[in-house]
């Protein structure tokens, strides 16, 4: 028998209390005790968010909130500005493009954060851009954008500053209003730990005003619809029932943790695993310690080293499935999420998975070093007395 872990970047492991609240009889989305859930989650989601703006929750992917703040927000032939760190910087480029909007893409080198100034002195020069999108966590590399320097810089601009902070929420302190952010993007699967399959945003009176004059066709993320039914604290179509009622459960785990003790885990947790990296010799993908995120560790792969035979062995042979690289970087790094319903011995396990992976492909090191820096951190930081 072998035990499975699962230490990806999203999908995240889900706690016992959560799984119970997924598996309750079902209820009619249109009931009133459905409503009063929905109306509860909501509100928690702005909670988290740190917002007063209206939350919207969607049965579908992270990727079909992106494709809901696009369509919604502008016109075809509108330009776009989007800050590209990684896969999916180009999967904001690629929705946009398929919307027919004109897109400047201010590119980085993958492992790198942006400078936000860069943003500045395009909208400076570019009057007519109508948007500007980034991620907070690009889950690709695992590094992370300073939105709050980017919000305040574009505040001043007609555009809207959209960001899919799919990865980085519950991970890293994030604050909707206070930083300025007119539309913001989430998903269930990841630092929530519930299941897949629900997305949701959060619009600003500023968003709004760019959405009441979008012509783009929509009909199942149309924003407009959504609200009108918010009023009853209803969805226009079916939503993904179960998932909300797991969501809901999920949230108040947050809560109850409390979110700097949250924040505080991840940090720890990060901190972990990028140390055991280090101590079995391997390279982090993002140099800069200043722009790594706390929801995922990007490892590169040693030369001579598979990639994808890595990832193979720590899955089918050990039971701890970690995700791979990307786009252009597949089979050059691995990742190891350490995110949502996570605590030190799911990352102790992992690294031991690694180091016995590591072994097997006949990578020198020395046995346990990984698993010595981890437990060294944790006991360092007082993991356990928060």
């Amino acid at each position: 028998m072998v035990k499975k872990y699962i230490m990806t970047p999203g999908p995240t492991p889900i706690s016992e209390d959560v799984l119970v609240e997924h598996g309750r009889p079902l209820m009619h989305h249109r009931s009133p005790e459905f409503s009063k859930i929905f109306s509860e989650t909501t509100d928690k989601l702005k909670k988290l968010l740190k917002t007063e703006n209206d939350v919207f929750i969607l049965t579908s992917s992270g990727t079909g909130a992106m494709e809901t703040a696009i369509t919604n927000s502008f016109s075809i032939g509108d330009k776009v500005l989007v800050v590209n760190i990684g896969n999916f910087g180009e999967r904001f480029k690629k929705i946009s493009s398929i919307f027919g909007l004109e897109v400047i893409s201010l590119d980085y080198e993958w492992g790198e954060a942006a400078d936000p100034e860069d943003i500045r002195k395009i909208l400076d020069e570019e009057k007519a851009v109508k948007g500007v999108m980034a991620q907070f966590s690009e889950t690709s590399t695992g590094a992370l954008n300073d939105v709050m320097a980017m919000g305040k810089i574009v505040k001043d601009y007609p555009a809207i500053f959209i960001v899919d902070a799919i990865s980085g929420l519950a991970a890293s302190d994030f604050d909707t209003d206070g930083w300025n952010i007119d539309i913001v993007i989430g998903g269930s699967q990841k630092g929530l730990s519930a299941p897949t399959g629900l997305a949701f945003v959060s619009i600003s009176g500023k968003a709004w005003k760019a959405i009441e004059i979008s012509d783009i066709s929509k009909f199942y993320f149309d924003l407009k619809a959504a609200k009108a039914s918010l009023q009853k604290n209803q969805t226009p179509w079916t939503p993904g029932i179960s998932i909300i009622v797991a969501m809901n459960r999920a949230l108040d785990l947050l809560f109850e943790e409390g979110l700097e003790d949250v924040f505080k885990r991840h940090r720890v947790l990060a901190m972990a695993t990028r140390e055991a990296a280090g101590a079995l010799g391997l390279e982090l993908f993002v140099a800069d310690p200043g722009q790594r995120g706390f929801s995922v560790t990007a490892i590169k792969v040693p030369e001579g080293i598979d990639g994808k035979e890595l990832t193979r062995i720590m899955r089918v042979k050990y039971g701890v499935t970690i995700a791979g690289g990307q786009g252009k970087i597949t089979g050059k790094i691995i990742r190891i999420g350490h995110l949502g319903y996570v605590g030190m011995f799911d990352v102790i396990t992992a690294i031991s998975a690694l180091e016995m992976t590591l072994a097997d492909l006949d990578y020198k090191f020395e046995t346990g070093a990984g698993i010595t820096a981890a437990q060294k951190v944790f006991s360092e930081n007082n993991y356990l007395d928060q």
